[in-house]
């Protein structure tokens, strides 16, 4: 199973992304071949589609990337499918917003956020989000280690639903028992700070605090279905949203994160 990743190195050069992506996932495939591994399982990324113009998407969607982190993980996709001549049978999964217990980043700011009692909203709000808990994700993977259970075939991974990104944040509100107020605010003026900002920490290698893939946050559509999955791998998400976020909740405070 190979989950590593060059994913959030924003003083990186671009070449770094490739070489991690594309070349570590040549290398980690070739050494799988050789050992006589029975199965080879790639963990891509909706992030593949981009933005979904025609929500809900699926397997068969556009391929959209629209960083170069989306972009190598589809050019990782391709190095597996070349192995399928040699003989090696191989799954791609596609996880939609990986969140749960263990995560200190990328929800722990929504939650941060939400905490405080304050979550200014940039645009509508409306854009929608498609989370996929840490459990179900790990579901999805042991399903797929059985032999030719979806062998040469990418199947995006989520939560049985997706939600408006309001609506995420008032949910994860509920499931801390806080009140939390969400202001808008204008998106364009943060799309511009957000590419200003990376072109000027760039050089530096420093890691810019607000960049352009932090604010798609909230205008990319990521809404898909998940009937493939479903269907071939017999996957049922058995954690929905709710419980989910209450349980990443009570890892935060119960690991300081959140006080």
């Amino acid at each position: 199973m190979h989950l590593a990743a060059a994913f959030r190195e924003t003083g990186a050069p671009d070449s770094f992304y490739k070489q991690v992506n594309v070349d570590g996932t040549r290398v980690v495939v070739e050494a799988a071949l050789q050992a006589g591994a029975r199965k080879f399982v790639y963990c891509s990324t909706q992030g593949v589609h981009g933005h979904v113009a025609e929500p809900p998407g699926d397997e068969d969607s556009p391929i959209a990337p629209e960083d170069y982190y989306q972009e190598t993980k589809y050019l990782g996709e391709k190095v597996v499918h070349e192995y399928r001549e040699r003989g090696l049978e191989y799954t791609i999964l596609r996880p939609t917003a990986i969140y749960g217990p263990g995560d200190p980043e990328r929800f722990f700011l929504i939650f941060k956020r939400v905490a405080k009692g304050r979550f200014f909203m940039f645009g509508s709000g409306e854009t929608y989000y498609h989370p996929v808990y840490i459990d179900n994700l790990v579901d999805a993977f042991i399903l797929v280690m059985a032999p030719g259970v979806g062998a040469g075939e990418a199947y995006i991974i989520g939560d049985e639903d997706y939600v408006s990104i309001r609506t995420l944040v008032e949910r994860v509100a509920q499931a801390l028992g806080v009140e939390v107020a969400i202001p808008t605010l204008p998106i364009l003026p943060v799309v511009i700070a957000g590419h200003v900002c990376e072109k000027v920490c760039k050089p530096f290698g420093v890691n810019p605090p607000i960049f352009p893939r932090r604010v798609d946050w909230f205008r990319q559509v990521r809404a898909f279905r998940i009937d493939k999955a479903k269907r071939d791998l017999g996957y049922k998400p058995m954690v929905e949203l709710d419980e989910g976020l209450r349980r990443t909740g009570e890892w935060y405070r119960r690991e300081g994160y959140l006080s």
